[in-house]
């Protein structure tokens, strides 16, 4: 995925990284790739010396946090004493991933391995552990079936040859030393050669290749030591030019990468290593539905785990893969061998489709009566709720080519509940569809109330809005509606509740940022989102640029909180917004949610890259 150049201050020294689009690929390594498109979920593993203090990987020191000295002190403490590497292969097999990533040198140069390269700082033989703590995970994983990936640092600022280790202190320059650069190269390559040798990964992920060009990396010369081991090997975007998939990082992208191959790596808090005293872990409903858009947009999702420095991982990390595995288990079709879903414009929710594309799965985040897709060319032959015989799920798929799905005898799941739809060929979804037409009398006339409501709803997200000039006011009171002895008052009620979501209100947000139907005022500074049913979790919005001043319930007043999780202060790229809704206060037929931005709405659309993160 490519991205523009972030620039990034950081405490006076500005971080410059990007995230290189995939590119010198063979003409065709969808072979090659095929098991990594289809394994949807992958565990990131941050471990090492950091464990101790429970600080910043490398970058504590880096930036003057902690002194190298002290930093370093932590070989000392790090025993790997709990460490029983079979019980973090049975979980991350349980959580339902297909692969794990783990660190097995960052930036400190400290290796997990016994490195037999020339100054190489390693646990085996400078750690409190005084053994190899790589060797028996990596044995656990192909054991049990799940692909091996080794997360590597290009550079070393323990190592002499690279001689940097803090932001303030100037590296020699190559011109000037060629010969110690050199010697630098056959350093790391050396470890490549050892990692390739003895554990022959399926995956190398490389991190921090910002700070050289391919040619002082001598990249080329790095993929044939590698290709020799493994002519399969797949690379992560952060070799420079010779990655084969995009990485985004923490932020889940607005909309689906153009590359066929991406991962969203993420951590579960905000750190990568283990640090105790950071709690603000998204809920196990989060990572879920997390997983649930990255599946929909034909990603997969890289979840970060950071064990304690005598091996044991914390309670709440567990609980989230526990749910992970949980649902995985439950929706296995759904998760695994899927395609990027349908447009938003036909289906306004996530969705992904079988390998075959003759099924279609819809991830619903909310207990709701039904939905609707539009533009369905092909009626299915069937629909269900994956894992779940007992469910039943009536349809109605009109002449317009509208299909809608009755969840009123649907057990829903606590998270993300799965429709399956079958075809018997591969649907066609129409792109120039048209639309539904109603007329508001028919609407206001219309004895199924949340029906009513979210066609009303939906055609003003379209950017037609019924109640214009039709006689409502901005208070909803007085209003002046054409009525007929048929008109439904618990419909003209709702209207009356909700009057400024739609008095002068105009089309909602284009796909990605807010999985459901929406508007925006006449001023673009308020933005409505109507909420279906019952949201199992909060309200997520993403890629919204603006501070908010303030959310509230529209119609009844009450003020709701919010928490952005993933915003990087030294980044454009905006967090996650979730907004909890307390489930007494949702409407019945339709709850409507108020945001009030600063200024006019400003929307985040580029491709979110690769970022150094270094707190």
């Amino acid at each position: 995925m490519k991205c523009s150049l972030i620039k990034a201050v950081f405490l006076g020294w500005i971080l410059s990284s990007h995230n290189i689009n995939a590119q010198n690929q063979p003409v065709d390594n969808s072979k090659k790739m095929e098991w990594f498109k289809n394994a949807k979920l992958g565990i990131f593993i941050h471990w090492g010396i950091y464990s101790v203090d429970g600080i910043s990987e490398s970058w504590s020191f880096f930036n003057n946090y902690i002194n190298y000295e002290n930093y370093m002190k932590q070989l000392n403490g790090f025993s790997a004493s709990k460490y029983q590497p079979q019980q973090w292969v049975e979980l991350i097999k349980e959580s339902g991933a297909k692969y794990a990533v783990i660190t097995t040198k960052h930036h400190d140069g400290v290796a997990l391995w016994n490195s037999m390269a020339e100054n190489a700082t390693t646990v085996p033989k400078n750690s409190l552990a005084r053994k190899d703590v790589l060797s028996p995970f990596i044995a656990g994983l192909k054991n049990s079936g799940l692909k091996t990936g080794l997360y590597f640092s290009l550079p070393d600022w323990s190592h002499p040859y690279y001689d940097i280790n803090t932001r303030t202190k100037k590296r020699y320059e190559i011109k000037d030393d060629p010969k110690r650069w050199q010697n630098f190269i056959n350093y790391y390559q050396t470890q490549l050669s050892e990692l390739s040798s003895q554990y022959h990964p399926d995956l190398l992920w490389f991190d921090g290749n910002w700070e050289h060009t391919p040619e002082e990396w001598k990249t080329v010369q790095t993929m044939d030591i590698l290709r020799k081991y493994n002519s399969d090997i797949i690379i992560n975007s952060r070799l420079n030019d010779h990655g084969d998939y995009d990485t985004p990082e923490q932020g889940i992208p607005v909309i689906a990468p153009q590359n066929p191959y991406w991962e969203l790596c993420y951590t579960m808090n905000d750190s990568w290593g283990y640090q105790p005293y950071d709690n603000n872990y998204k809920t196990p409903n989060m990572m879920v539905r997390t997983l649930a858009d990255v599946i929909s947009m034909g990603g997969n999702l890289l979840l970060d785990i950071g064990p304690r420095s005598d091996g044991t991982l914390p309670e709440k990390q567990v609980e989230i893969l526990k749910n992970l595995g949980r649902w995985t288990s439950k929706n296995k079709n759904a998760v695994y061998e899927t395609t990027r879903g349908i447009p938003f414009e036909n289906y306004k929710g996530k969705s992904s489709l079988s390998e075959s594309k003759k099924s279609v799965f819809l991830y619903l985040e909310e207990a709701k009566n039904f939905t609707k897709i539009y533009g369905l060319a092909t009626k299915p032959t069937s629909v269900k709720i994956v894992g779940d015989g007992q469910s039943v799920i009536n349809l109605d798929y009109s002449l317009d080519k509208t299909l809608t799905l009755n969840f009123s005898k649907v057990k829903f799941d606590q998270d993300v509940t799965v429709v399956e739809l079958d075809f018997e060929t591969p649907p066609v979804f129409l792109k120039n569809f048209q639309k539904e037409k109603h007329v508001l009398s028919e609407i206001l006339e219309n004895k199924n109330t949340p029906l009513a409501v979210y066609d009303l709803s939906n055609t003003l997200h379209n950017g037609n809005n019924m109640l214009t000039n039709a006689g409502l006011t901005g208070d909803g009171l007085d209003m002046k509606f054409k009525k007929t002895p048929k008109t439904n008052p618990a419909t003209l009620q709702w209207i009356s509740k909700h009057a400024e979501a739609f008095f002068e209100t105009q089309k909602g947000l284009p796909d990605g940022h807010y999985s459901g139907i929406s508007a925006l005022s006449k001023d673009k500074q308020t933005l409505y989102l109507f909420v279906e049913g019952i949201p199992t979790g909060p309200v997520a919005l993403k890629g919204i640029k603006n501070e908010i001043a303030r959310i509230r319930i529209a119609g009844e007043g009450t003020l709701l909180d919010h928490k952005i999780y993933n915003k990087l202060y030294w980044s454009d790229c905006p967090g996650i917004i979730y907004i909890d809704i307390p489930k007494e206060k949702l409407d019945p037929q339709m709850t409507v949610i108020a945001i009030l931005l600063n200024k006019p709405v400003e929307l985040y659309k580029e491709e979110i890259g690769a970022i150094e993160n270094n707190l």
